[in-house]
């Protein structure tokens, strides 16, 4: 027998499928990790087949020469998927089944953690024993009196207590006996108790719509290897057709309290009720905690949690028990989308609309599309959920190619809280220049003597967005990245968030010795600064990418900000989503502005979204809710439909937009990044690159809107020079094109450079 095998090392020129024999002595399975021999070195592999025959002659072939795992660690649908997104985004093999086994378990660097119990012999006498013991042996004496109280204890408290030499003695005398068991090191968890509630009319509506498909396919099973074959031969349809689900993606639309978790869990419940598993993706590691204590009040031990917080051994244990079928419900964010479940019920992927479910990173993939792929191998629903959907996906809807099912009205029934649009322009001219305005000024002090709680929401961190000297111009930037460095006050330092780097604060001029230094845009530590100065005596929390670093940092700061009232919590997007607070009656936008005249052409969308997340975290009990919306432009039509909660109003407005401009989701954008060290070698290999891709142009004539090169907008970053051909093509035969694309660029794997392609990257900067 043959088996066609992946070795593990990140290297283009042999990521390729070697045929070895295998020897009688081992009975290998798909999806078994194995030790070959490659060249002069002997390396770890994946078995992805096992076949008859080779095509090359029985001479060439080596042998593996043995297995490292007992059972599969890959399953046949994630092979599957392997061959799926290689074809997809030109990956390699070895990148795409990377992501399917933790990295803590493909290295061995993190073991089952073990405990050793002590139980006390049944079958010993132990009064006779007790009289063989010496009268001054003080600790076999208590060991024994202890354990007569205690049938069964852990091995280290009782050499703690009573000694190693105690013990080991009652080991060896057989009157105790020695049991090694596996500890779950178990995520920590928000506890919270859910009511029975009923369901309002829209929940019902969604659910039954829901379940008449999951009841329809309940006696579907995960597929048999022969249909397999046929699955994956069908992936090239699959990548050409995304958008012909035949129903089995429902988008959610409901506004912020609207019930949606109820609904997920609701239908999660009844799957499970099938004996089937099922996946719920979030955004964000801090909805983790919140979503995991929700679940498992309804649904006990039978949920795992899957995200980048974990610690090495507790993501370990908990891959462990989602691959053992100890776990029927995986949480997680975008990297749970891989977990190892069997016969998936159901698929969830919560706020839809976040650009945190693209992977911008190598390897790249979109999370909507692997979950598209494993809807079709399980034949399960998926449902994408969102108050404020992305384009793409509502446009899908109002095409028919996915069911639209609308939830418009909070299940406490109130109204959505008003938002108060304040232009800052006016504030300035009227001699307030603080970027707190005096209508959120007034509300704070409502809010604080009413004893409840405020979100201030600015979407940059730190301190100021840049120092600049009023003298010459001069910006700090980043020696590695040439961008702007942010001030951080707490530390006194520049910091640039692209790579990391930090550096002094300036007090001087590098270039004039001027000490007139200004500062640039403020971040959420100036919020906080601020807001201490006008109410000192108000606790105040602070939630970004700076104060969450820690292990369950997010956790601990939703549990003290939920203690205190009055109380402020001022944060960037990780505040705007998914969070239930009980007691915020006022949520300040101090900038609406931030992402709305950026250069990617999703501004408009994503600072719309923003706007209603964050404004939907207030009034969502009693006391009714209030938004103060700052900003510069407030004549801007996304102002105008954010106030009124019109997603609809906006999706018109703004669809028309693409529509005439040719943007997605009429089209497809498709950047080629090129990155190196050496600035000249980045350009040679865009303009060789580029000439390569002209001919494709030529090819589709007609298809093709848009084809130039350029230096990217951020032209340096991690001292790295970047390049990029960007590309805008019609859905007619976008296919058709990507894949000519992929030959071109794969002409350049050997480069120095580092080429690679995105299809609608979330970021062009």
């Amino acid at each position: 027998m043959i088996a066609e095998i992946i070795v593990d090392v990140l290297n283009s020129n042999i990521d390729k499928i070697y045929d070895y024999k295998i020897p009688d002595k081992i009975s290998l399975k798909k999806g078994i990790r194995v030790i070959v021999p490659f060249g002069k070195r002997i390396l770890e592999g994946f078995v992805i087949d096992i076949k008859e025959t080779s095509h090359l002659s029985d001479d060439k072939l080596k042998s593996v020469i043995g297995q490292i795992d007992d059972s599969p660690l890959i399953l046949p649908e994630m092979l599957s998927l392997m061959h799926f997104m290689v074809k997809r985004y030109n990956i390699k093999y070895v990148d795409a089944l990377r992501l399917f086994i933790p990295s803590e378990l493909r290295t061995d660097k993190i073991k089952p953690l073990k405990k050793t119990l002590c139980t006390l012999n049944e079958k010993i006498d132990l009064l006779q024993y007790e009289l063989t013991l010496r009268k001054n042996s003080f600790r076999q004496h208590q060991l024994l009196a202890y354990l007569k109280e205690n049938k069964c204890e852990n091995q280290t408290m009782l050499n703690q207590n009573f000694t190693t030499g105690a013990v080991n003695k009652f080991k060896k005398d057989k009157v105790i006996l020695i049991q090694e068991i596996e500890i779950q090191r178990t995520p920590l968890e928000m506890t919270r108790l859910e009511l029975e509630i009923e369901h309002t009319p829209e929940q019902r509506r969604a659910i039954e719509t829901i379940e008449k498909y999951i009841n329809k396919n309940s006696e579907s099973k995960n597929l048999h290897n022969s249909e397999i074959k046929g699955f994956e031969k069908d992936c090239e349809n699959i990548t050409n057709n995304f958008d012909k689900t035949e129903n089995k993606t429902f988008l959610l639309h409901g506004v912020t309290g609207s019930g949606k978790t109820e609904v997920y869990l609701s239908l999660i419940e009844k799957v499970l009720k099938l004996g089937k598993t099922a996946i719920m993706l979030v955004p964000e590691i801090s909805l983790t905690p919140q979503m995991l204590g929700t679940f498992k009040s309804r649904l006990g031990a039978n949920v795992a949690v899957l995200h980048s917080g974990l610690s090495s051994g507790e993501r370990f244990d908990e891959w462990r028990r989602i691959l053992f079928g100890e776990a029927s419900v995986v949480i997680g964010a975008r990297s749970a989308i891989f977990a190892p479940l069997k016969n998936i019920g159901i698929i969830v992927i919560d706020e839809e609309h976040e650009t945190s479910y693209n992977s911008e990173s190598n390897p790249r993939y979109k999370t909507h599309e692997i979950a598209c792929f494993r809807m079709r191998f399980n034949n399960c629903p998926l449902v994408l959920g969102s108050a404020t959907p992305s384009l793409k996906s509502y446009y899908s809807a109002t095409q028919g190619k996915i069911t639209l099912l609308e939830m418009p009205v909070r299940t406490n029934k109130k109204e959505m809280p008003e938002i108060q649009i304040v232009d800052m322009m006016s504030e300035l001219r009227a001699g307030n220049g603080s970027f707190f305005s005096v209508q959120l000024v007034n509300d704070l002090n409502e809010c604080i003597k009413k004893k409840q709680q405020a979100l201030l929401f600015l979407n940059r961190r730190g301190f100021t967005s840049f120092m600049r000297c009023r003298g010459c111009g001069y910006v700090a930037k980043c020696t590695d990245c040439d961008i702007s460095l942010v001030y951080h006050k707490a530390e006194d330092k520049l910091k640039c968030h692209y790579c990391g780097k930090r550096y002094k604060a300036l007090t001087v001029c590098p270039e004039c010795k001027s000490g007139h230094i200004r500062q640039g845009a403020v971040g959420t530590q100036k919020i906080v600064d601020e807001f201490k100065r006008l109410f000192p005596d108000v606790k105040v929390f602070r939630m970004d990418n700076d104060t969450t670093r820690n292990k369950n940092a997010h956790q601990k700061i939703l549990t003290d900000f939920s203690k205190h009232r009055p109380a402020v919590l001022v944060g960037t997007q990780m505040i705007a989503k998914g969070h239930d607070f009980d007691a915020v009656s006022l949520v300040g936008i101090i900038d609406a502005d931030i992402g709305l005249y950026q250069t990617d052409y999703q501004g408009t969308e994503k600072t719309f979204q923003l706007i209603t997340q964050v404004s939907g975290r207030a009034g969502r009990r009693d006391g009714g809710g209030e938004i103060v919306l700052q900003t510069f432009s407030p004549a801007h039509y996304v102002y105008k439909f954010a106030a009124n909660y019109n997603y609809k109003g906006f999706y018109d407005k703004e669809i028309n937009i693409r529509q005439v401009s040719n943007f997605p989701p009429f089209s497809t954008i498709v950047r080629i990044l090129i990155t190196h060290e050496k600035e000249e070698l980045v350009r040679q290999v865009t303009q060789n690159l580029f000439k390569k891709i002209k001919p494709i142009t030529e090819k589709f004539f007609g298809d093709f809107y848009y084809c130039e090169p350029m230096k990217s907008p951020h032209m340096r970053i991690k001292n790295k020079y970047r390049y990029q051909i960007l590309m805008r093509l019609t859905k007619i035969r976008e296919h058709d094109i990507i894949k000519d694309i992929y030959e071109a660029v794969n002409l350049f794997k050997n480069s120095k450079a580092s080429v690679f392609v995105e299809i609608d990257p979330s970021n062009l900067s």
